[in-house]
C-alpha cells in the first residue's frame, strides 16, 4: 500500500479482507448450485463457514493487512491457507468430506478467486502508471 493516510489504508484493508470473504461465500453458493443444494443462507453458511474461518486464519498468519493486495506475498499464502484450514475444518466439524475432486476443485476455484483479482488489480495499476503517448 503506499498510503500513508491510516483511513485510507484502514479502508483498502477492509475492503480486501470483504472481498476475500464475499468470494469465498461465491465459492460456496456456486458449489452449493453446481450440485443442485438449497441456496438457503444456512446451507451457504455451512458450506462456506470452514473456509471463512481458514481465511480469517491465514489473514492474521500472513499478516495480509500490510499489503493485501499483493499477489505473491499475500495471495498466494492466503489461498493455501484457506483451502487447508478451511478443508482440515469441514472434514473435523461439518458432514461434508474432503474427496479428491472436491479438494481439486476448492483449489482451482479458490485459486482464481482469492489470487485472480490480486493479479487483475496488480495489472490495472501497473497499467496506469505507464506513461501516456
Amino acid at each position: 500500500m503506499t498510503s500513508r493516510d491510516p483511513a485510507a489504508v484502514g479502508a483498502a484493508v477492509a475492503g480486501a479482507a470483504a472481498l476475500d470473504a464475499a468470494l469465498v461465500i461465491v465459492f460456496a453458493m456456486l458449489g452449493r448450485g453446481s450440485h443442485a443444494e438449497q441456496l438457503s443462507l444456512a446451507g451457504i453458511w455451512q458450506t462456506a463457514w470452514p473456509f471463512l474461518a481458514g481465511l480469517a486464519i491465514a489473514w492474521i498468519a500472513a499478516r495480509a493487512w500490510r499489503s493485501p493486495g499483493a499477489v505473491l506475498r499475500f495471495g498466494v499464502p492466503l489461498w493455501v491457507g484457506t483451502v487447508a484450514i478451511g478443508m482440515v475444518l469441514r472434514v473435523l466439524f461439518t458432514s461434508g468430506g474432503a474427496a479428491l475432486p472436491f479438494v481439486l476443485v476448492a483449489t482451482l476455484v479458490l485459486g482464481l478467486l482469492l489470487v485472480g483479482w490480486r493479479v487483475l488489480r496488480a495489472l490495472i495499476v501497473r497499467a496506469r502508471a505507464k506513461p501516456q503517448h
